[in-house]
């Protein structure tokens, strides 16, 4: 039991990457990005190339953040300069995405298990059993994420990005290009979920064409479930409920997978988490109109 509770702890902490790259775009930027459908796994088909043609760790990392950050400059471009909703050019570059990753890949998934990935070095060089090995580096890279972004976003660009997300016309009114905050913040977002994509691929010792399916469902979920909890009051405390986010939905599957729910029923339990996380201020105040009513 303790063994699956830090493989389902350390699982939360690589996709929560994933989860602050989505709160980039719902949160800061307001902006329902469905591209990262398409990065995630762009990013995981990316290292997984570069692993298997000997490129080596670092540049799989790299390489798979690059590759997020042109995916979101794409869906900058096709929002700001096309003038296309930034609902659908998500969408177009998620669709647009699968035969990209498919080419890159060259077939629809690769194999690592023969391959050196980030977890294996940890469990050789520190001696690591793989659970511990990867909640150890799930924790690395959330707490390395976070601090950046922490640090970033308190920048005069990382300012103007979050003054662009909350009010455009007050922002072109400082004399900032909010198009350009639009881009940069989708390119950062991206890059965070392609990142994940590459991380979560030698976690699970292969990357698929089809691993992005959900993501965004996922990564709204742990967005969700942390402001719940936790609440927004500053931007670090949104950064620290993402992560606690994240890693308290993979509890929540583990749980509902050890109570007896089918695993084809998981999408369609994060669907309804989400909706009811979302629809929890409306419920709050309908139940507060009842109650006061009834007195």
């Amino acid at each position: 039991m303790m063994e699956l509770l830090i493989a389902t702890v350390a699982q939360g902490l690589q996709w929560s990457v994933m989860a602050l790259g989505v709160f980039l775009t719902f949160r800061v930027l307001d902006i329902a990005d469905l591209s990262v459908e398409g990065s995630f796994p762009l990013g995981a088909a990316v290292a997984a190339t570069a692993l298997t043609s000997g490129m080596g760790l670092t540049a799989s990392f790299f390489l798979a953040m690059i590759a997020g950050c042109l995916a979101g400059a794409v869906t900058g471009f096709l929002t700001t300069k096309l003038r296309i909703p930034a609902l659908l050019a998500g969408i177009l570059t998620m669709i647009g995405l699968y035969s990209v990753n498919l080419h890159v890949m060259g077939k629809a998934n690769v194999a690592l298990l023969q391959e050196e990935t980030i977890f294996t070095f940890v469990e050789g060089t520190f001696g690591l059993d793989p659970s511990m090995a990867g909640l150890v580096i799930g924790l690395v890279f959330a707490v390395v994420v976070a601090v950046v972004m922490y640090w970033f976003f308190g920048t005069e660009i990382g300012t103007a990005i979050r003054a662009t997300g909350f009010n455009q016309q007050m922002t072109r009114a400082q004399g900032i290009n909010t198009n350009i905050m639009i881009v940069l913040g989708l390119v950062l977002s991206n890059a965070l979920v392609a990142l994940s994509g590459a991380m979560v691929a030698q976690s699970n010792g292969f990357a698929d064409v089809g691993m992005g399916v959900g993501t965004i469902v996922i990564g709204l979920a742990s967005v969700i479930i942390g402001e719940v909890l936790i609440g927004r009051s500053t931007f670090k405390t949104c950064l620290i409920a993402v992560v606690l986010g994240s890693v308290i939905y993979r509890l929540v599957i583990a749980l509902v997978l050890e109570m007896g729910m089918p695993p084809n029923d998981l999408k369609l339990f994060t669907a309804i988490l989400v909706a009811i996380a979302l629809s929890l201020p409306l419920i709050r105040s309908e139940c507060a109109r009842i109650f006061k009513r009834a007195r």
